[in-house]
């Protein structure tokens, strides 16, 4: 903030005057919805009631019609567009109120109930830059006294609107780009149900046209050769050196080739490297699922880490589709069911060498692979587009507010 004007360093053309410093108990007041007792709610029913665990998602409980309509009549109920606000938790999360019939859980979730002063899209900006005053060790809480007290910079009418209305354009844009990029992701989960074979089955249920031979069941352990990783775990990593692979990389990126390594350790005397082509499973983890997937190595070179189970495939197998196969569908699941143990599972090179997997020739897998390369491919363009507008939001933030 420039100390001689209350103004932020950035701003639309056309405004001059300072910001003025306000509590949000100068502009509005607390309101919430009647408390709802558990016994007055159901699994199933007419109104959904949004519990601080489903605020902004998807409801879990739900109250009567009858109740609905005489707690909103008689008790306070936020309008058309006001500014929805989690006040236990994680707080500060917000929801526009789009005018449905919904109930909210008391204390948890309040609302500022204002005049004209303040704009609604400006507000719920405002919420995300604003610093809370909390209480509680465990579970945070913004209590009512402490929200109205919270101090803020607040701009003319105008200004509010502008700012708000530009936010709101980025927010959906935001929006756009996250529900595209979730239609690839499903688009491709629904493509690897459908072109690889169902259980017991030779034949995919969609495949290229060229394509007319059955798929062949072998096991694993005559089709590849298996070895470890061997020696390094977190406390290794340093800023810069030779590039290495930890096993916790296959359950957090979800990538099928591994090309770029941003992890680094000093090498030590015995140590594995890639040769590229490797397949490489995780030989441990939190749950079954994290674990039960793989990985190609692109290039050579690269050191791999304890806790990794490395598989060489044969010549007539491409590396990229035997990772595929491994981490989706039935491969998936039968992997997953040999993972052992308790806080910390683990899967061992037997346990993938004992996997029956169905192959098609290796022109095909070649084929399937380019496919979903491709469509990969096009979820990193989305994902870094998506990264880059929330980056621009952040900025923004940072530059437009005081």
């Amino acid at each position: 903030m420039d100390e001689k004007k209350k103004v932020p360093k950035l701003r639309f053309p056309g405004f001059t005057d300072d910001w003025e410093q306000r509590k949000f108990g100068d502009v509005g007041s607390v309101a919430m919805c009647k408390r709802i007792f558990k016994g007055q709610t159901s699994d199933k029913g007419e109104v959904p009631f949004y519990k601080i665990g489903t605020f902004g998602g998807k409801p879990d409980a739900f109250i009567s019609r009858e109740l609905f309509n005489e707690y909103k009549t008689k008790y306070p109920y936020p309008n058309k567009g006001d500014i929805l606000i989690s006040a236990s938790g994680s707080i500060g999360r917000t929801v526009e109120f789009t005018g449905k019939d919904e109930y909210f859980q008391d204390s948890n979730i309040v609302w500022l109930k204002h005049e004209s002063e303040i704009d609604n899209n400006f507000l719920k900006v405002l919420y995300s830059v604003v610093e809370w005053s909390c209480e509680g060790s465990t579970i945070k809480r913004l209590y009512n006294d402490n929200f109205l007290k919270t101090e803020f910079m607040l701009p003319q009418i105008d200004e509010q609107i502008k700012l708000g209305t530009f936010f709101a354009s980025l927010d959906n844009l935001i929006t756009l780009h996250q529900r595209k990029l979730q239609h690839i992701k499903d688009f491709k989960k629904a493509m690897l149900q459908k072109m690889f074979p169902k259980k017991g089955e030779k034949y995919p249920e969609i495949r290229f046209p060229e394509f007319t031979d059955a798929w062949e069941q072998r096991k694993l352990d005559a089709a590849a050769k298996f070895s470890k990783g061997n020696g390094y775990s977190k406390r290794d990593l340093i800023e810069s050196g030779t590039p290495i692979i930890l096993y916790g990389r296959l359950y957090t990126k979800y990538e099928t080739s591994i090309s770029d390594v941003d992890t680094y350790v000093e090498a030590k005397e015995g140590s594995i490297y890639s040769k590229g082509g490797e397949v490489i499973v995780p030989a441990s983890g939190e749950t079954a699922d994290d674990i039960a997937r793989a990985a190609t190595i692109d290039k050579s070179g690269i050191l791999l880490g304890g806790d990794l189970n490395v598989v060489m495939p044969n010549e007539d197998i491409n590396p990229a589709f035997l990772a595929i196969s491994i981490s989706n569908g039935n491969s998936q699941r039968e992997l997953a069911k040999k993972a052992q143990g308790k806080s910390v599972v683990h899967i061992h090179n037997e346990d993938i060498g004992n996997l029956i997997v169905p192959f098609p020739t290796k022109a095909e897998q070649n084929k399937i692979v380019d496919y979903f390369s491709n469509i990969d491919n096009l979820i990193t363009l989305h994902q870094r587009e998506l990264e880059n507008l929330k980056k621009l939001k952040k900025a923004c933030l940072q530059k437009m507010f005081v």
